[in-house]
């Protein structure tokens, strides 16, 4: 029997305006969004609708807005029956809240301190990020440890996204060097990105303490279908496996490729994307071709 698979985006997907058409035409949507201004301490309602894409970019803020628009677009959904659920990075807090692992406002929670503890690991030492094209992905990490052991300098994989596209977080040095080397190396394009940190890399270990302090206190339930988190790229249905996962993410790779080929292996076929943007239905289609795909917003 084939699987529906619900996915939920990570961070660079926001947008001005989002989330808008779900606060005006559902009460349970605006009541959602309300709550979360509460909870939040300041209105993101706000700063979604009419703020500016210099404050939507702040790590702070795009965060828990795009948790909101996702897992408030997916309680619009009519009595949504996911067989497995993914998140890319920020993405695994909107899914844990679709298979009932966690309640609405304690994922709300710990994703407002999972920004607040990256924010300030990403002040602490000036990184950045860069996309990898057309290189495969041995050779990427290759050439990422090689630069480490020459130079002492932070640079790693950090995120599979799909066959061709690899991102490498680290010091900004780290990024400059291999950059060029990617290239020489026969990469399309070596890319630094818009971002204000080095996620999913050494460089966010000091966040870690603050989050995982965070989750232990959490109450996780029993899901009703497994996860497949980005560490590990497999179902994970175990609630003490889930939390460990989710704070390893901060420091690990975001293996999107291998969790959707395990998907697939496990019998998924068709995949929903919910939330803001279409990133995760293009990836799908690079992994595995034959994927049915949609999106909800």
């Amino acid at each position: 029997m084939s699987k529906h698979a619900y996915l939920f985006p990570g961070q660079g997907s926001q947008f001005i305006g989002m989330g808008k058409h779900l606060y005006d035409t559902h009460a349970s949507a605006k009541e959602l969004f309300e709550q979360a201004n509460e909870i939040l301490g300041f209105r993101i309602s706000d700063v979604l609708f009419e703020g500016t894409d210099e404050a939507l970019k702040q790590t702070n803020i795009t965060q828990p807005a795009i948790f909101l628009h996702s897992v408030i677009a997916y309680q619009t959904l009519e009595n949504p029956s996911p067989d497995l659920v993914a998140g890319h990075s920020l993405g695994e807090f909107s899914a844990l809240v679709a298979n009932k692992t966690l309640q609405f406002e304690d994922a709300l929670r710990l994703v407002s301190i999972r920004a607040s503890a990256m924010q300030k690991a990403c002040e602490l030492a000036p990184s950045t990020m860069a996309a990898v094209l057309a290189l495969a992905d041995e050779s990427v990490v290759e050439i990422c440890a090689q630069i480490q052991a020459e130079t002492g300098e932070v640079v790693v994989a950090a995120n599979y996204n799909c066959p061709g596209q690899l991102v490498i977080s680290g010091s900004i040095k780290g990024i400059e060097i291999a950059c060029e080397r990617m290239k020489a190396a026969g990469a399309k394009r070596a890319l630094v990105l818009p971002v204000g940190g080095a996620f999913h890399s050494p460089l966010m270990d000091p966040a870690k303490a603050e989050l995982a302090a965070a989750i232990e206190a959490t109450h996780f339930s029993s899901p009703i279908c497994p996860v497949y988190q980005n560490v590990v790229a497999a179902a994970v249905t175990d609630a003490a496996a889930i939390k460990q996962n989710l704070i390893d993410q901060l420091t690990s790779a975001v293996k999107w490729t291998q969790s959707v080929q395990a998907m697939v292996a496990d019998g998924a076929t068709e995949f929903t994307e919910v939330g803001p943007g279409k990133v995760l239905q293009g990836l799908v289609q690079k992994i595995f071709r034959e994927a049915v795909v949609n999106g909800v917003s």
